[in-house]
C-alpha cells in the first residue's frame, strides 16, 4: 500500500495535506482612482471602450435606477517588461523581506507613480477587503494578493518610472472592458460599489493611516 493510500480515510479524503501548488502572498495590487464632477472634463489620456459597451453602459452599469452625480476613473499602466509586457494593469509589486503589505503598496505607489499616498495629491488610502486568489500555472502557484486603493485629486497626473511606458484613465463603468483579470474587475467593483458608496460601512475601517506603515510583519 502506498503512503498516499494509507493516509486516506474511508471517505477517500486525505487526513493530512498532500501535494499541490504552493501558496504565496507576496504580490500586491494598488488601484489609483479619481472622482470627477459632471461639469468637469475627464482626465486624459482616456481609455475608449468598444462602441457596444458605450451604448450599453448606463449611469452605473447593471443598475438602471442609479443617478451618477460624479464619474469615477481608474488608472492603468502599460508594462514594459515580462511577464505581461505591453498589457495594462494597476500598480503591482512584490513585498520585500521584513516589509508589510501596506508598506509595500505605499512604496510601489511612490516608485511607479511618484505618488505619496499620504501627500497633498492623495484624498485617501485604503486596504480592500477582498483578496481574490488566482492560480499561475507557469510557477504552479496560488497567489493570495492583498489589494489597495488610493484616491487622487482630479488634476493629478502620474510620473512613470521605467516599469511602464504609458498610462490611461478608465471610466469605472467600463472597467470590465479594460482590466484583464477577473480579480482586477472584482476589485474595481468593490471600490465603486462598497468603498465609494454614500452609505459605505467599511470605508473608515479600511482606511490606512501613516501609523499603519510602522507595523511590523509577523
Amino acid at each position: 500500500m502506498t503512503a498516499d493510500h494509507a493516509d486516506r480515510g474511508p471517505d477517500g479524503y486525505r487526513r493530512h495535506p498532500g501535494h499541490g501548488p504552493r501558496l504565496r502572498s507576496d504580490i500586491i495590487d494598488a488601484y489609483v482612482f479619481c472622482r470627477v464632477p459632471p461639469a468637469r472634463p475627464a482626465p486624459k489620456p482616456l481609455f475608449a471602450p468598444p462602441a457596444q459597451a458605450r451604448f450599453q453602459a448606463g449611469p452605473m452599469e447593471g443598475d438602471a435606477f442609479s443617478i451618477e452625480v460624479e464619474r469615477t476613473f481608474l488608472l492603468q499602466l502599460r508594462r514594459t517588461r515580462d511577464p505581461l509586457v505591453d498589457t495594462w494593469h494597476p500598480v503591482m509589486g512584490h513585498i520585500d523581506p521584513a516589509e508589510t503589505a501596506v508598506a509595500c503598496a505605499a512604496r510601489e505607489l511612490r516608485e511607479e507613480l511618484a505618488l505619496d499616498p499620504f501627500g497633498p495629491d492623495s484624498l485617501g488610502f485604503w486596504a480592500l477587503e477582498q483578496v481574490h486568489p488566482y492560480f499561475v500555472a507557469t510557477i504552479d502557484c496560488v497567489v493570495l494578493s492583498p489589494r489597495f486603493a488610493c484616491e487622487v485629486r482630479p488634476d493629478w497626473s502620474p510620473t512613470l518610472n521605467g516599469e511602464h511606458s504609458a498610462h490611461r484613465w478608465v471610466d469605472a463603468n467600463h472597467a470590465r472592458h479594460a482590466f484583464m483579470w477577473p480579480g482586477q474587475c472584482a476589485s474595481t467593483r468593490e471600490i465603486r460599489e462598497h468603498l465609494l458608496a454614500s452609505d459605505a460601512l467599511c470605508r473608515e475601517h479600511l482606511r490606512i493611516t501613516p501609523a499603519d506603515l510602522s507595523a511590523k510583519p509577523s
